[in-house]
C-alpha cells in the first residue's frame, strides 16, 4: 500500500507534500528526456504518466544508466532500476531489500509525518518474512484454484449482463461502463461487501493514491483522510459483523484468520485496502488497457478476431504491455552493489516493472504488442520472489472472459480519441476512453 495506509499519510497538503506530489508540482511541461541531463531524470514525476511520455525516459536509462540515483529533500536517495535482469535481483532479495518501509515513494526513512488515522500500520505487501507470509496466507485461499473454478461462472454472467447493456453504434465511456463495473462486482463478491454500495469499493480505490489537485479526485489532503477515516468506519462495522456472522469472503478471512484477527484497526484497513486497490486498478485498468492496445495495434485485432484461441495468449501480452503498477519500492536494509552502483543502507530502490516490460534484452519489439510473444508470460507486471501478486490467476481469468465474451458480439470495439490517464506514476491507469461499438452480423 501506499504511505497513505502506512503511518506517512500528511495531514497538511503544503507542509507535508509527498515525494510524488513534490515532483508533480515541477513536472508541468518538463522537457523531453533526450533534452535533459541525464542526471535531471526523474521518473517518477506523475505528469510523464497522464501526458503518456513516459517511454523515452526508460528508453534512456536502460540504455545510459539503468541504476539511476535521484535525490529530494522530502524523500532523500532513491534509486530507479530499469533493466528486467535488476529488477528480478532486487525482488527475490527480500532480506537485502526490504518492503518494511513502503512499497511507494516515501519520506525518509526514519522519519514520521504526524496525524495520520493509520499511523503504526501496515500491510501485509509492506512486511517482510515471517509476518508477511502468516499474513497473506491468511487470505490465498480466494485465489486457489478450486475458488476460482467456482466463480468463474458468476463471472461470466455478469460480465455478458454488462456487455448486452451496451449501447451499439453511439459513444460511451468504456472506463466507467465496463471494467469499473466488472471489476467493482467482483470485489463486491469477494468481500461479501453490500452490493448496492460497491462504487464505495472503486472510489476509496482511487483515493488511496491519489495525488491532492484542483479537480483532481481529491482536491486537499484534509479530504483524502476524511474518506479513508469513512472507509475505515464502514469495514470496521463489516469487521464487528463478521465475528459473529462469518462467511467465506476476505473479511471474514482475515476476522478470524489467526495472524490477523487480533491486529488494531488501522492494520486491518491496511491489509483491506491493499486488497481492494489489488483486485480493482490492476484488473480495470488492464481491461481498458487491452481495448486501447488492440486499437493502437490494428494488425494483433484482426489476428484475434479471426482466431479466437489467441485469447490466452493477448491476455498475458497485455497485462506485459500495459503494466498497470508501473513500480515497487524496496528499501535497502545493507551497504550493497547493484549494477555496478554502490547502494547504500537506508537508499529506496524502485523497481519499474512497466521498464523491465520493454527491456529490449528480454523482449523483441518491445514497445509493440504481439499476441503470439512467446515469452509474454515472462513479464514482471505481476511482481516475483514472496511479493508476486497474489490474484493474478484472477486477473487474467476476467480478462479471459471479457475477450472471450467480446468477440462473438462484436465485430469491433473502436477507441474514439486518446484516453484520459491517471495522474500517478504508482498506478498507470485510464480514467475516461470513449469508445463505439460494431455488433457482429451473427450476433
Amino acid at each position: 500500500m501506499s504511505e497513505a495506509v502506512t503511518g506517512q499519510d500528511q495531514p497538511q497538503q503544503d507542509l507535508y507534500r509527498t515525494p510524488e506530489q513534490e515532483q508533480a508540482a515541477k513536472g508541468a511541461g518538463v522537457p523531453g528526456a533526450y533534452e535533459m541531463d541525464l542526471a535531471d531524470i526523474n521518473p517518477i514525476n506523475a505528469h510523464l504518466f497522464k501526458e503518456n511520455r513516459w517511454q523515452e525516459v526508460f528508453e534512456r536509462l536502460r540504455a545510459e544508466d539503468p541504476v539511476h540515483l535521484n535525490e529530494i529533500e522530502s524523500a532523500g536517495r532513491y534509486w530507479s532500476v530499469t533493466k528486467y535482469a535488476d529488477i528480478r535481483q532486487v525482488d527475490s532479495d527480500w532480506q537485502t531489500f526490504s518492503s518494511a518501509n513502503g512499497i511507494s515513494l516515501g519520506f525518509r526513512v526514519g522519519t514520521e509525518v504526524p496525524g495520520s488515522i493509520f499511523a503504526g500500520s501496515s500491510p501485509f505487501i509492506a512486511q517482510d518474512p515471517p509476518s508477511h507470509d502468516e499474513q497473506r496466507k491468511t487470505v490465498a485461499g480466494v485465489a486457489a484454484p478450486g475458488n476460482l473454478a467456482n466463480l468463474e461462472p458468476l463471472i461470466r454472467e455478469r460480465t455478458c449482463r454488462v456487455l448486452d447493456s451496451l449501447p451499439v453504434g453511439e459513444a460511451f465511456d468504456w472506463v466507467d461502463n465496463v471494467s469499473i463495473e466488472l471489476t467493482t462486482m467482483m470485489l463486491a463478491t469477494l468481500f461479501d461487501f453490500p452490493f448496492e454500495d460497491r462504487r464505495k469499493l472503486t472510489r476509496w480505490s482511487d483515493i488511496v493514491f491519489a495525488i491532492p489537485e484542483p479537480g483532481g479526485v481529491v482536491e486537499s489532503q484534509k479530504q483524502k483522510q476524511e474518506e479513508l477515516l469513512e472507509c475505515l468506519e464502514f469495514f470496521s462495522r463489516l469487521w464487528e459483523e463478521r465475528k459473529e456472522n462469518p462467511g467465506h469472503d476476505l473479511v471474514s478471512m482475515l476476522v478470524h484468520g489467526e495472524a490477523t484477527r487480533d491486529l488494531p484497526p488501522a492494520a486491518h484497513l491496511g491489509n483491506l485496502l491493499l486488497l481492494i486497490v489489488g483486485g480493482n486498478d490492476t484488473t480495470r485498468n488492464t481491461m481498458s488497457g487491452s481495448v486501447y492496445a488492440l486499437n493502437k495495434f490494428p494488425a494483433e485485432y484482426d489476428k484475434l478476431i479471426a482466431n479466437p484461441e489467441l485469447i490466452p495468449k493477448m491476455v498475458a501480452e497485455v497485462i506485459r504491455w500495459q503494466t498497470p503498477l508501473p513500480y515497487m519500492r524496496r528499501t535497502a536494509t545493507r551497504d550493497c552493489e547493484l549494477g555496478g552502483k554502490q547502494i547504500k543502507k537506508d537508499d529506496q530502490v524502485l523497481m519499474w516493472y512497466l521498464s523491465g516490460n520493454r527491456d529490449e534484452d528480454v523482449f523483441e519489439n518491445a514497445d509493440n504488442l504481439d499476441i503470439e510473444r512467446a515469452n509474454a508470460r515472462q513479464h514482471v507486471s505481476f511482481g516475483f520472489g514472496i511479493h508476486r501478486c497474489m490474484g493474478n490467476r484472477l486477473a487474467e481469468l476476467q480478462l479471459r472472459i471479457l475477450w472471450e465474451e467480446i468477440l462473438p458480439r462484436f465485430e469491433k470495439i473502436e477507441v474514439l480519441e486518446e484516453p484520459e490517464r491517471t495522474f500517478s506514476s504508482f498506478v498507470k491507469g485510464y480514467t475516461y476512453m470513449p469508445v463505439k461499438l460494431t455488433r457482429k452480423a451473427s450476433a
